[in-house]
């Protein structure tokens, strides 16, 4: 069994910018190599890059308001209590809205693999 405790036991937000476009910071709840778990903040039109997750991803929206987008697809609105479950391997991309910030916990199971940046046309196709 393992407890994260609060806040105040974990190490400071993390600004990501290597695999994310615009402002993005992380608070770390836990990391493994078969579940990391973040507390994710976007900024307005902040968004990861293209990834896939080698066992899946479920993504709790929490604060805000976001997008999120399978290849293929169109980009889908997130709101707080929406829980998004990415199958493994499916590429995928998920941000704040082009005015809205988002807030989501992440739990990620498996590696990542990293892809391209999302065009901002990508970005900002309609719903």
């Amino acid at each position: 069994m393992e407890i994260v405790r609060g806040h105040a036991d974990r190490l400071p937000s993390e600004r990501r910018t290597a695999t994310f476009t615009g402002t993005v910071f992380a608070d770390p709840l836990r990391s493994g190599p078969d579940v990391t778990m973040a507390s994710v903040f976007f900024a307005p039109g902040a968004r990861t890059y293209w990834h896939t997750h080698e066992s899946g991803q479920l993504l709790l929206v929490t604060a805000g308001a976001g997008l999120v987008c399978s290849a293929g697809g169109t980009p889908q609105v997130l709101h707080p209590g929406d829980t998004v479950w990415v199958p493994p391997g499916e590429a995928h991309w998920h941000g704040g809205g082009p005015e809205t910030y988002l807030v989501h916990l992440a739990v990620s199971l498996g590696r990542t693999q990293w892809r391209d940046p999302v065009a901002d046309d990508e970005y900002l196709a309609q719903p």
